[in-house]
């Protein structure tokens, strides 16, 4: 018999970027150069999934509580039969997170923390009254693994990863990724050093990704687009 495939949540990523390319500046400043239209729209697709993944840089970088302040966007959850607010979710290789985010004075719903066995005890210590952790035994996290305890441990479904661009890479090269939203935003940013969707532009992927446009509409000189991955 065929071995089981794992299930898994079906994965969306969500991104703004400039016409060149870029999802931040060379110094890796909070990405705040969409519109009020695009942030909205990070909150309808948020609102629509059950957990929200991003590395503990993002989430200290931009300063996010990874919630959902839209009154009408909760309140259509409920009637969805989900919970409120998503499940938030972290992921950090080594395990250096600062305890002190803002992330964690909020209590709106569960955190949960995939990391290695690499996190300081002082972090561990820290963390564990605030969030349930998963530490993997080896150099990184296992994404197959984190995807297959969502799914089975905490009933997510469908799950929107907002970043950074390392993680968005490895789930891509990983094949763990169905479906991309992308925000091109009429600005140039420039600059060898500022990140792509994928990382520091000019490391290749190890295989090109094909996809499918699913949707586009412009507004205001911002272009939402919506593809689908194709297998």
């Amino acid at each position: 018999m065929p071995a089981r495939k794992p299930l898994r949540p079906f994965v969306t990523a969500n991104f703004a970027m400039t016409w060149d390319g870029r999802i931040s500046t060379r110094r890796g400043t909070p990405a705040d150069f969409s519109s009020k239209r695009d942030k909205h729209r990070l909150l309808e697709i948020r609102a629509e999934c059950d957990a929200v993944l991003a590395t503990a840089r993002t989430v200290a970088t931009d300063q996010m509580t990874m919630g959902l302040p839209d009154p009408e966007l909760r309140a259509a959850r409920l009637q969805r039969r989900q919970n409120e607010y998503p499940l938030r979710v972290l992921i950090t290789n080594s395990g250096r997170i600062d305890p002190k985010l803002r992330l964690f004075e909020k209590t709106f719903s569960p955190i949960v923390i995939f990391s290695t066995t690499r996190m300081p005890a002082i972090v561990r210590h820290a963390l564990a009254p605030e969030a349930d952790l998963w530490l993997h035994d080896t150099s990184s996290v296992n994404l197959e693994a984190m995807m297959e305890t969502l799914r089975s441990h905490y009933g997510v479904k469908r799950l929107v990863c907002e970043g950074g661009a390392q993680i968005f890479r490895s789930l891509l090269t990983a094949g763990l990724i169905d479906e991309i939203h992308l925000t091109c935003v009429p600005r140039i940013f420039g600059g060898r050093a500022a990140p792509t969707v994928t990382g520091i532009a000019g490391d290749f992927l190890p295989r090109s990704t094909q996809l499918r446009l699913r949707s586009m509409e412009v507004v205001d000189g911002e272009c939402f687009l919506r593809y689908k991955v194709v297998r």
